[in-house]
């Protein structure tokens, strides 16, 4: 009996911890569950539970022997350090969407409105605003949220316990994430970069051929009127096209893993 319960403080509660600690920290930035508009304890609560139903997946990957004190706190912080990497990872392929809003809203003519992102936390544009909240409600719709879980738990393979993380791997994927989630915001934002393009060419050849007209002043209200009907009409593919970049990445993630 004595051994049992030897046996369940030293291996079960252990690997219970170590899993809150990379998981807990990953879930408290990640999108959708880790906004700021989700209370602080709701995340806990999230966390707890998901480590408790997730514990006995990461015991196989238990240190044996057991670490000393100071082992075990190192062994904490570096959780704490790849749950964090991970959860910035998928946070960064969630910019996307602002980025996109940021650019659409130079091109459309409304950069000046400025309002509070939920998602960011901070103060954003305001189709930037509108693209990131849709974004994690499609998040939800289609069940990426279990990528994110999923990826957390085949990081035991990219990121074993008890090892130093590769800091360069580590690097070397947060650029070529930074730079997809660029690529991704501009993308979207393409039709308005090319919509703007051409009203600003035809107000400059309308502004040689009618000099006494100030025509920026007239053309900015059709330049919104346009960007707003464009908007309207390529929202919902701009979306589909980011959950699955947004997919597309976490699998991406999930094979270099090993999973």
């Amino acid at each position: 009996m004595e051994s049992a319960i030897e046996t369940f403080l030293t291996t079960s509660v252990l690997a219970f911890m170590l899993t809150f600690v990379r998981l807990g920290s990953a879930i408290m930035i990640m999108p959708g569950v880790g906004d700021s508009f989700v209370s602080t304890r709701i995340r806990l609560h999230i966390g707890v539970a998901l480590s408790f139903a997730l514990f006995p997946l990461a015991m196989p990957y238990m240190p044996d022997p057991l670490p000393s004190t100071f082992g075990l706190l190192v062994l904490i912080a570096m959780e704490f350090v790849i749950g964090l990497f991970i959860g910035t990872i998928a946070r960064v392929l969630m910019s996307a969407m602002d980025t996109a809003g940021m650019v659409i809203s130079i091109s459309s003519g409304l950069g000046n409105a400025q309002v509070f992102n939920p998602s960011m936390a901070t103060q954003g544009s305001l189709v930037g605003a509108l693209l990131s909240v849709t974004g994690v409600v499609m998040l939800f719709q289609f069940n990426l949220h279990h990528l994110l879980f999923i990826g957390i738990m085949e990081s035991y393979e990219m990121f074993p316990l008890g090892a130093i993380p590769d800091t360069g791997s580590m690097a070397e994927l947060m650029s070529r994430t930074v730079s997809a989630s660029f690529s991704i915001g501009v993308k979207i934002a393409a039709p308005f970069i090319v919509m703007t393009l051409l009203i600003y060419v035809g107000m400059g050849v309308l502004s040689r051929l009618m000099p006494q007209i100030q025509v920026f002043i007239l053309a900015l209200p059709m330049q919104i009127l346009l960007s707003i009907a464009l908007l309207a009409m390529v929202l919902s593919a701009a979306v589909m096209y980011w959950i699955a970049q947004f997919e597309q990445g976490m699998v991406f993630f999930l094979r270099a893993s090993g999973g």
